[in-house]
């Protein structure tokens, strides 16, 4: 599509087409889209019209284009066509998805439903498809697929491409195959650009790259993300514990998993504790409640701390009222600070630009930062509060000399939390803002009252 909104009125064409009962018509007009783009139309449809007739438009497409249709619907619009359509139409959608594609979809279908489809499948694919249904969700084994190109060290390249010929349709991708020794163990990987320029005679042994990179079938989705990020490969092997290969992790999968870290980061950083895959307006009104109560409950109780040490200090406070005015900016300056050191640790831990070895040394380039920050910030309202604001010279030193300390401290705190959270098994992205805010506003409070009450000598 040139433009989302070229794409919005071909979807409310195809939407009224259907509504009118012009089914031909809206099958034409889809049939002029690609495949991820008849998906988006069918989730439209369902959220406009209903299943029913989503199933009907779905059953007018090509039997090929439909299951690759399929595959890109969302899972809860996976399951409602899944209830309408029949067993048989089914069984033959998953019989040609991609085995991993196959594999996603089972894990969000119920249980009955399931074992339905296991009754028909043969001894053979009940034994595999079990087998990777029992791996751990956010494992390299959940997302693998058994669909690969494996090789072996005697094969001369011209039975090599033969046999790429052979099964590359029915592979995941034929830019890389793999070379097994009799026991199935990864020995090596060699590329087609290599076979096709090299000599038919020549043997995969003498080709193949025997340093190859891995991953385990226990290794977290997390862990294989980076290492696809590191090497920039299209496809990475995927080893059992005998160093068996078993399967092969796609780029296409992994981007997807990059997304799902990335929006769990984000909904941790924003105080969300019970992060999903569905969509926001997918979510139930209780299910948001119960992912955002809890940690604004703790964050509430955080605050109560605040208020006692603002209590603790009101006979300060009623002696030199102007001290109160100031109250609301160090504490929101000291969130800001802390959260802006806490994103950057964050972010470079994610990237793998900062280690929990560098402690240290974070520690301190954050402190030479923050007290030159705060110096800065200090002598713009040191001149702000004494030409403009006509406060007296004790006020002007109490809030200043506040700013230097708790920029300091905040700094420093918002960079290290992240940093002790992953030492002890936390996620970083917890330490985010509402953590370091509620943090840094107890540490506001106690250090400039307990600054003030030893310049004001009260």
């Amino acid at each position: 599509m040139d433009t989302e909104k070229e794409f919005g009125a071909i979807v409310a064409g195809i939407i009224e087409l259907l509504d009118a009962k012009k089914y031909i018509g809206a099958r034409n007009e889809i049939l002029k889209l690609n495949e991820v783009d008849v998906a988006e139309v069918l989730e439209e449809v369902i959220a406009e019209l209903g299943v029913e007739y989503a199933v009907i438009l779905f059953r007018m497409l090509p039997k090929d284009v439909s299951v690759v249709v399929f595959s890109y619907l969302d899972a809860d619009d996976q399951l409602a066509i899944i209830n309408v359509i029949t067993d048989k139409e089914l069984k033959y959608i998953l019989d040609e998805m991609d085995f991993d594609d196959m594999i996603d979809v089972l894990e969000e279908l119920p249980a009955n439903i399931v074992d339905k489809i296991l009754e028909k499948a043969t001894k053979e694919e009940r034994k595999q498809i079990n087998t990777f249904l029992n791996y751990p969700e956010d494992s390299a084994g959940s997302l693998m697929t058994p669909d690969y190109i494996s090789l072996e060290r005697g094969m001369t390249v011209e039975q090599a491409l033969a046999h790429i010929k052979q099964v590359g349709m029915d592979s995941e991708t034929v830019y890389t195959c793999y070379v097994r020794d009799r026991g199935r163990k990864l020995i090596g990987i060699v590329s087609l650009r290599t076979l096709v320029i090299s000599e038919s005679g020549a043997l995969i042994g003498d080709l193949l790259n025997d340093d190859a990179v891995y991953v385990s079938v226990n290794d977290d989705q997390e862990e294989v993300s980076e290492v696809f990020k590191r090497y920039g490969f299209l496809a990475v092997p995927v080893v059992d514990n005998e160093k068996r290969l078993v399967g092969i992790i796609t780029v296409d999968d992994i981007l997807s998993v990059i997304e799902e870290e990335y929006n769990e980061d984000i909904e941790r950083m924003a105080g969300v504790l019970d992060s999903s895959d569905r969509e926001y307006l997918d979510r139930g009104v209780f299910k948001h409640v119960g992912s955002r109560l809890p940690w604004l409950a703790l964050l509430m109780v955080s605050a109560m701390f605040t208020g006692a040490i603002i209590r603790s200090f009101e006979g300060l406070l009623s002696s030199v009222i102007s001290l109160a005015v100031y109250l609301p900016m160090l504490m929101g300056t000291g969130g800001n600070s802390g959260s802006q050191s806490a994103t950057l640790v964050i972010r470079g831990m994610a990237v793998g630009d900062v280690e929990l070895g560098d402690f240290l040394r974070v520690l301190w380039k954050e402190f030479r930062i923050s007290f030159i920050v705060g110096l800065a910030l200090s002598g713009l309202n040191f001149a702000k509060i004494l030409l403009l604001d006509r406060e007296p010279l004790l006020v002007a030193l109490t809030v200043c000399l506040s700013m230097v300390v708790i920029v300091t401290m905040a700094k420093c705190i918002g960079s290290m939390l992240p940093m002790l959270a992953k030492r002890i098994g936390i996620d970083p992205a917890l330490m985010a803002a509402p953590m370091i805010s509620s943090l840094t506003d107890l540490v506001s409070c106690f250090t400039y009252f307990s600054l003030a009450t030893l310049i004001f000598g009260w």
